[in-house]
């Protein structure tokens, strides 16, 4: 994948804002999973995203459907095909749309760092989004959009929408492609990839660093090397992956 830059804009992320104020404590991990919905649009490939109520867990931020894995989710199988199983629960429960299980592609699982109370470890799926319309709660969402991963990046460098770097890296990666089956042949291809998140900070800036990135290891974004780092920039967030990745599993 060659390495090319994000767009950047001027306002401070909340999110960086409370890692920033986070204090190292207790954390809970909660096992979740989420879901990709891809259809293709009029300019080419769309993703549903949706507005967090402010009072929830990534209150106010723009995310993909999906939550928690819960005891009823295939209870019996192993963790993947339980985090499917949530994956198309949580879909329907939130956009009203049932998707296949089978036609569902695996492509990332995210380790977020020890900051807070909560942390969700989250395996990321993708998948053609079925006929219908999105129906939304206005309880826990509040709002469901069908953009363009490149429209969802310009909105968050112009200060417009609330992104996790998860799904920042979900969408710059997703912009690479032009259409539903050219995402899921290419994910599907990619593999699965890893990312254990470390969170450090380079000036004023934070910097969350991954597998391949040449700091990663003593969490030092000074160090020189290979990039594999989301730096979020108080005028913008700037993904660099000079040819590192994250490992596959």
């Amino acid at each position: 994948m060659a390495e090319k830059e994000a767009p950047s804009g001027h306002k401070i992320d909340e999110f960086a804002r409370r890692l920033s104020a986070a204090e190292k404590q207790d954390t809970q991990t909660i096992m979740a999973a989420t879901v990709c919905l891809l259809r293709n649009g009029n300019a080419g490939l769309e993703t549903l995203m949706l507005h967090k109520n402010s009072k929830i867990a990534f209150g106010g931020m723009w995310v993909f459907p999906g939550g928690r894995i819960d005891d009823n989710d295939a209870p019996d199988a192993d963790i993947e095909v339980r985090a499917r199983a949530a994956a198309v629960r949580e879909s329907q429960e939130e956009t009203g749309l049932q998707i296949e299980s089978a036609r569902m592609v695996w492509f990332s699982h995210w380790t977020p760092p020890e900051i807070g109370n909560r942390r969700f470890v989250t395996w990321f799926y993708a998948a053609p989004a079925p006929e219908g319309n999105v129906v939304i709660d206005d309880g826990e969402i509040k709002d469901s959009q069908w953009l363009s991963p490149v429209n969802a990046l310009a909105k968050h460098a112009a200060g417009e929408i609330e992104l996790a770097p998860p799904t920042f890296v979900t969408l710059f990666y997703l912009s690479d492609y032009s259409d539903v089956e050219a995402a899921l042949s290419g994910l599907s291809e990619r593999g699965q990839r890893y990312y254990a998140t470390h969170i450090s900070q380079l000036e004023d800036d934070l910097v969350a660093l991954w597998q391949g990135d040449a700091g990663y290891e003593t969490c030092d974004p000074s160090a020189e090397g290979l990039r594999h780092r989301l730096r979020m920039k108080s005028g913008g967030w700037q993904f660099e992956n000079s040819g590192a990745e994250a490992a596959t599993g």
